[in-house]
């Protein structure tokens, strides 16, 4: 049984991905765990004009509006997306949500977190809101960020960019090839290159990454061009992936990609979902 983080912060953006992520794994056991963190502040209009005096607590109000709020996106699920292999739990928590995440992750063994990219005031313009950024670079499992608006579609095509200068392994690699057997879908593996060949260990990952999918459909590529970013928006353009998927690693252009603000412009030309799995082993 899978078992998946789903953070939420009402918004529709968040429920989106929520649709996302059970239409995803429709056809799989799962638990999914709908998580809410809440911060109470000092002083609260609503709690002062509408909470009668000596009543709950002011941390009770917020606990209580996070537990009421968890209760209906649960059964709006329920409702448009009944299955029975999935079961929901929720998670109320006075706590920072990346903070929370992490702690969840590492608690409850979860397998994947699927979240939006933007909450409930994220502006159109922007396509990683603050929380969504930061989950990624501190992403302890893998995680699948849901661009704002993105209808799910059984994903058929997914792209797979790389240096090939990571250690690869079975674990490492597990989700994206269950990804690509559960939807019968193709993996299309993605090097952007300089000029230069492959080095000696490139090639020696690269023979690792074809016997690991050489039971499912999948292509290599290569394209030379100024940047990584550029050689994406190229592959993108002509094929249309359906999920980018991408290995966050230290050592790796993806800590480039991420920490600068080109990040964005992929978003900004593909609206496709974004996997991130974190490299080495999961932390949890």
């Amino acid at each position: 049984m899978k078992k998946i983080l789903l953070p939420t912060d009402f918004s529709e953006n968040a429920f989106n991905a929520i649709k996302y992520a059970v239409q995803l794994f429709q056809n799989e056991k799962c638990t999914f765990f709908l998580l809410n963190t809440y911060t109470p502040v000092l002083y609260d209009s609503d709690y002062i004009l509408y909470s009668p005096a000596a009543s709950l607590s002011l941390d009770e109000v917020y606990k209580n509006n996070s537990q009421s709020g968890l209760e209906k996106v649960k059964n709006r699920i329920i409702t448009e997306y009944p299955n029975d292999l999935h079961s929901y739990e929720l998670i109320p928590s006075f706590s920072l949500l990346n903070e929370e995440i992490k702690e969840q992750v590492q608690s409850r063994n979860i397998d994947l977190v699927i979240m939006g990219t933007q909450g409930a005031t994220g502006a159109a313009q922007i396509l990683f809101g603050t929380h969504t950024v930061h989950a990624i670079k501190r992403a302890i499992c893998p995680l699948l960020a849901i661009p704002s608006g993105c209808d799910f579609k059984t994903p058929e095509s997914i792209l797979f960019p790389t240096d090939y200068d990571i250690n690869y392994t079975r674990e490492l690699l597990k989700l994206l090839k269950h990804l690509v057997k559960e939807n019968n879908a193709k993996i299309h593996i993605l090097h952007v290159f300089f000029g230069y060949p492959l080095e000696a260990e490139q090639e020696k990952s690269k023979k690792i990454l074809a016997n690991y999918f050489e039971d499912v459909p999948h292509q290599f590529y290569s394209i030379e061009k100024n940047t990584v970013t550029e050689g994406i928006y190229e592959f993108q353009e002509e094929h249309e992936p359906d999920v980018l998927a991408m290995i966050s690693n230290k050592h790796s252009f993806f800590e480039n990609l991420l920490f600068r603000p080109v990040i964005n412009e992929i978003g900004f030309r593909v609206k496709t979902p974004f996997l991130v799995i974190p490299s080495g082993k999961f932390n949890k």
